[in-house]
Parts: C-alpha cells; sequence; structure tokens
C-alpha cells in the first residue's frame, strides 16, 4: 500500500473520475480521514470465526442446534467466563437458555420462586458472556446485529462497566427498569439471539441441504434468514434445482427418495407438491404387489405412519421408480454426448424366466413385477404415467416455497468458493489416473479443472433462469440430471448411479459404484497443490475442504488427508449415515487462533435439550492452530479493506493537491 508521499499527481489524474465518484461518499478531508483511520484499526482485530458444515440432509434438527451452540464455542466461553464461580448445573442452565431463549423461560417461569432475583442474575450473566463475544468486532459491527427495540440499552450495557463505580447505580437501574417494566423475556430473547449471531462471524455450507431427512424445507428457512452464509452446490442441491426448473427426471428422482426415507411431509407440507395424483395411480397399479422391496428406511420404533400408509408409501416408490427409469431412458436417448446407454436397463429383463440379461451373463431379480413395462416398448410412459408426470411438473414449478428456497440457494451459493486461502467445493474434482486435470467435452468444447466448474455453474443458471427456448437452455436442463448421476459430474464423479440395481438385483457386486480418481489421489500433497493452484488459492497455510463422501470414523478413517491439506468433512448429519460413520457429523471451525474440528454425537432432540439441558457431546480435534493470531488483514476481506484504505489515500492526497474539490456538506 502506498503512503501519501508516493501517491503522485500522475496516479490521481490516472483515478480521476473513479476519485470524483469516491468523494460523494467522503465530501471532505475530515471524513475521508475518519474512514481511513477506522478501516486501519479494523485491520488489526482478529478474523471472525467461520463455521464449515456439510451434507445436512434435511436434519434440521441437529443443524439448528449446532448454530444455537456455536458448535460447543458457547459453551466453552461460558466455561471460560464463569470457571468455579459458577456450578455445573448453573452452567448448563446458562447454556440452554441461550440456545432457546423462548422455550426456557417458559420451563423458569414453572418452576421459579424468585423470578425477579433469578432475572437480574441472568441478565448480568448474559451481559458479560455477550460482552465477551463481540469484543472481536468493531461497535459498528455490533451495532448493525442488534434488534432495534433494544439498540440503545445493549449498547449501553456492552460498553459500560458495573465495576466502575460512577456506573454501578446506572447499569442496575437499566436492569431493574427492564424487569420492572415486564421488557425481561423479551431482552433475553434479544441477547441470547445476539450471543448466537456474534459467535459465528460466516457459516459455510459444503452442500447437500436436500433429501433423507425430515427438514430440508426448515434448513433453508433458517439459512434465507441468516445473516452471513455461503454454500457450495452438492449434487441433491442440483437435484432440486432441477426439479425447480421442470426437469422431469429430476423430479422423479426427488420424489423417490422421499419415499425411500418417508420424508411425504418434506414434499406435502413444505413445498406444496400434490402427491395425490401418485398415489391414487400407485394404489390401483400395485393393488396386489406387497412392494417388500420397497418399503421406506425408518426406524419402526420411531415411524410416524401406520402400516397402511407404509404399504401405500411403499407402493408409489416402487412406481415413481419404474417412472423414473423411464424418464431418464428419454434423457439418455437424446443426448448421447452423455455416454450413458450403458444405464438403459428395462430392456434386458427377460419377464418370462424373470432374469435379468446383460454382458452374456443372466442375473437374477428380486421382484419382477413390473406392470408398466411393457417388453416390446420398455421404455415408453403410459398414458397415466404421463399424465402424473405432467401434474408433478406443473406442482413443482409453480410451488412458491420452493421458488423462495431456489432463490436463496442462487443468491449465496455456487459450485466453489476460495476464501482465507481456503478452497471450498462439495464433492470432486475430475482427474485422470496419472493426476492430471480430467478434460471434459461440454457442447463440443472441453474444459478442466476451475473453468469446469464455471461452466458447469453457468449452465445450471441458464437452467432456471433462462426465458429462451434456446438449445442451449434445453441442454442446461438435461444436463442438471446428469450432474446429479454422470460418471464425469463433478458433484458425483462415480462409474454410475446403480438405483436400478440395488433395487432389483440380487448379485452385489452389480450395486458397485466406482469412484472417479479423485478420491483415491486427493490423499496425496502434490495433487492437493496442483488443484489449489488451478484455483488461484494462496497462503502459506492453504487448504481443500469438501464433504460429499461420508468418513467412516468408526472404522479409523480419518477427515484429515494430505498432511492437513485436505479436509473432508461430511461425518454423517444424516441418520441414515450414521450406522456408516460411526459418528453425527464435523463442524469445522477456522477461528483466529487455527482450525479445530469438532466431531458430534448423534442429536437426541431439541425437547430433551430444553427440558434437560441435553446438549450434542462434541469432540474437539485441534487440526492447525498458530503462534501469531490471525487477524482481519490477514484476509481476504483484509485486503479488500486495504485496496479501500489505498483508494482514500489518493482521494485524501487530490484533495491537499486541489485537484479534486471538497464538497459542502
Amino acid at each position: 500500500m502506498k503512503t501519501d508521499n508516493q501517491i503522485t499527481t500522475e496516479m490521481i489524474q490516472r483515478d480521476f473520475r473513479y476519485l470524483e465518484l469516491l468523494s460523494h461518499n467522503f465530501p471532505t478531508i475530515a471524513a475521508a480521514s475518519t474512514e481511513i483511520i477506522n478501516l486501519e484499526a479494523i485491520l488489526n482485530l482478529p478474523k471472525g470465526t467461520e463455521h464449515f458444515l456439510a451434507d445436512l440432509h434435511g436434519e434440521y434438527e441437529a443443524f439448528q442446534h449446532v448454530l444455537r451452540n456455536a458448535s460447543g464455542a458457547i459453551k466453552r466461553k461460558v466455561n471460560e467466563i464463569f470457571g468455579n464461580t459458577l456450578r455445573e448445573a448453573e452452567k448448563k442452565e446458562l447454556c440452554t437458555l441461550i440456545y432457546y431463549p423462548e422455550q426456557k423461560l417458559q420451563l423458569v417461569k414453572e418452576t421459579e420462586t424468585d423470578l425477579e432475583d433469578w432475572y437480574v442474575i441472568t441478565l448480568n450473566q448474559l451481559v458479560k458472556v455477550c460482552q465477551n463475544v463481540s469484543s472481536k468486532y468493531t461497535r459498528s459491527k455490533v451495532r448493525k446485529a442488534l434488534p432495534e427495540e433494544f439498540s440503545y440499552i445493549i449498547q449501553e450495557l456492552l460498553h459500560e462497566s458495573s465495576m466502575d463505580p460512577n456506573k454501578q447505580a446506572y447499569i442496575n437501574v437499566i436492569i431493574s427498569t427492564i424487569i420492572d417494566t415486564c421488557r425481561a423475556d423479551d431482552f433475553i430473547v434479544a441477547l441470547c439471539n445476539l450471543i448466537q449471531r456474534l459467535t459465528i462471524d460466516t457459516l459455510h455450507i459444503l452442500g447437500d441441504i436436500f433429501d433423507r431427512g425430515p427438514g430440508p424445507h426448515i434448513i433453508m428457512d433458517t439459512l434465507c434468514n441468516y445473516h452471513n452464509f455461503d454454500i457450495q452446490w452438492g449434487n441433491h442441491d442440483i437435484l432440486w434445482m432441477g426439479a425447480a426448473a421442470g426437469n422431469d427426471c429430476s423430479m422423479a428422482n426427488v420424489l423417490r427418495l422421499a419415499m425411500r426415507y418417508g420424508n411425504l411431509p418434506a414434499l406435502e407440507d413444505g413445498y406444496g407438491i400434490n402427491l395425490l395424483p401418485l398415489a391414487t395411480f400407485a394404489m390401483e397399479t400395485y393393488a396386489n404387489d406387497p412392494c417388500e422391496l420397497f418399503g421406506p428406511r425408518m426406524d419402526e420404533a420411531t415411524t410416524p405412519y401406520n402400516d397402511k400408509t407404509l404399504r401405500l408409501i411403499a407402493q408409489m416408490h416402487k412406481a415413481i421408480s419404474v417412472i423414473q427409469f423411464k424418464l431418464e431412458a428419454e434423457i439418455i436417448r437424446r443426448r448421447p454426448e452423455f455416454k450413458m446407454e450403458n444405464r438403459l436397463l428395462l430392456h434386458h429383463i427377460d419377464f418370462e424366466r424373470k432374469v435379468f440379461v446383460a454382458d452374456g451373463r443372466e442375473y437374477e431379480m428380486r421382484d419382477c413385477y413390473l406392470p408398466t413395462v411393457n417388453p416390446e416398448d420398455p421404455y415408453r410412459l403410459t398414458d397415466e404415467e404421463r399424465e402424473i408426470v405432467t401434474k408433478l411438473h406443473s406442482s413443482f414449478t409453480r410451488s412458491e416455497k420452493l421458488r423462495k428456497h431456489m432463490k436463496c440457494l442462487f443468491r449465496y451459493g455456487c459450485m466453489y468458493n476460495v476464501c482465507n486461502s481456503n478452497l471450498l467445493f462439495h464433492a470432486s474434482m475430475p482427474l485422470n489416473e496419472d493426476g492430471t486435470l480430467k478434460e471434459i467435452d461440454i457442447l463440443g468444447k472441453k474444459y478442466k479443472g476451475k473453468a469446469l466448474l464455471d461452466r458447469v455453474g453457468q449452465l445450471i443458471r441458464t437452467a432456471y433462469f433462462s426465458e429462451s427456448n434456446s438449445g442451449e437452455r434445453a441442454f442446461a436442463l438435461d444436463y442438471l440430471w446428469y450432474l446429479w448421476c454422470g460418471p464425469d459430474s463433478p458433484a458425483f464423479d462415480k462409474s454410475k448411479m446403480a438405483t436400478f440395481e440395488r433395487y432389483f438385483l440380487l448379485d452385489k457386486e452389480t450395486h458397485k459404484e466406482v469412484k472417479g480418481h479423485y478420491y483415491s489421489l486427493r490423499d496425496r500433497e502434490d495433487i492437493c497443490d496442483m488443484i489449489m493452484d488451478e484455483f488461484g488459492v494462496e497462503g502459506e497455510h492453504r487448504h481443500i475442504i469438501n464433504g460429499h463422501v461420508p468418513v467412516r470414523a468408526g472404522r479409523g478413517e480419518k477427515p484429515i488427508k494430505a498432511n492437513g491439506k485436505l479436509m473432508v468433512i461430511d461425518g454423517g448429519f444424516s441418520k441414515a449415515y450414521q450406522p456408516e460413520t460411526g459418528i453425527a457429523g464435523y463442524t469445522l471451525v477456522y477461528h483466529s487462533r487455527g482450525f479445530q474440528l469438532v466431531q458430534h454425537e448423534p442429536f437426541t432432540s431439541t425437547q430433551k435439550a430444553i427440558e434437560e439441558g441435553q446438549d450434542i457431546k462434541s469432540t474437539t480435534q485441534i487440526v492447525e492452530m498458530s503462534s501469531k493470531r490471525m487477524m482481519v488483514k490477514d484476509t481476504d476481506k483484509g485486503r479488500e479493506l486495504m485496496v479501500q484504505i489505498g483508494d482514500l489515500k489518493k482521494l485524501l492526497a487530490a484533495y491537499r493537491l486541489g485537484i479534486v474539490k471538497e464538497k459542502s456538506l
């Protein structure tokens, strides 16, 4: 950054038009000087805490709890602040109040005998916690986070000390008046929400918000109102984006997954998708079929459905699966460039002998009752199936709630992100066997590495936003489905998605999905360095952060790879994966001292967290710590601020040389 003495008249003249525009925001020497002082001071604050989460898969209760407790950070701060001055039970009660203020207040009122005394003690405790979590931010940033109705009062409490004898009575009167005016409950809720907000400065979601779990729509509601976040799209997110854009294959897959995991409320209540036509068709078509292979994957002890509903879900599951295979055949046939002809499987079924015949081999089938599949033309939708697809298409594309959530996904999402020397993407970087970047053909042009992810991101946006009927828009719409399950998709990168085989073939060898070379080569430091160079990731300590493939911690697999240069943080938020992973998710926390990986145990329930103070049991692993604390000036934001300071110094010099005139206030 140039000093005032190094700024020449020639430099000012070159940037004259820009400096003229800048002078409207900072019209005087005093205004420009004040802003320079402010920005220089901000550069020397500790960097804000970043939280990284991946593969949430609709598990909204666990997700919301991790946000509320900041992956255990709030509990650690309460322990640091109060140490031995509070009993463990009291600290636990305070933490629960911070996480769930409205619900906890109700319980307190039912049991507390001296409520006014409780209010005084609790308000003082919350102010101390709030002072701690706000200390790394400027007053301006904290002020912007404050609820409007309590802004002035909170500012006074945060910036005045009750230890100062001149201020002690002043602070005490503020607190007692809050209680006397019956505003204590609202004030406590405001303070608790502020603590939650200030503890996590930035939230990074590395894909797969949707499918499997019961509440992706609730997670999206939370994110749409969150203060600072970004999303790197995963293949499940792209699947829903395809459904919302009008891709019928994507819709069928979304519905199949909902039936597979028994998540009808997410579709019906969350997004208003009308499932009645599919239910009616499935009941009639499979009236005499037990559909045993298509029962939802749910815990029998906790399922909310009775036997009759479970049977209906199984029938709907089978019906939409067959429709999906037929719809996928339509794309595969019209897009030979996808090279997915090997996924046309229905014509390999010998219905008379009930076997699957392919590559000169016969495979025993688990189920061969497919009344809507015509052996003479197996990929043709029946008239009833086509009508169902038309109705579902209308339901998905007209859902206001889904449109709102897609707008959020597009506004805050992308295929990858480079942030503070970290490269974030959900799944894979397609590689050749020798570790070089793999070239992928898209519409006759080859792309690899960063250019590939940029082009994929463009196509996703074209599919959703373009209103033209151009060839590129039609291709982009089909490509959304390819990104879900195509072998060269950077959001998937496996040889196949063996959906048909897992449902219908007994031979488990046919179920195998061979992963792309990235998944084995990413253990090597040189490969990670090559990829980070491709994306222009700089810094002494730089990393790749992924999700997508669950880390089987229960079997000893480690999330930290390539000597610390790559971190895989899919630890099994989804309950369906927890038997495999042995844990219930990771949070990667990047604060001013370095990286910590927080490993979570399964979350019981929000109700138990409120009533019994049951927190998620988490284990913290230090990944990378620095002896030197990281400041704002060491971050991407800091570099932006330094550019702004440089521009303001030019403006200051222009004012003093008379090249730009000060404006009258």
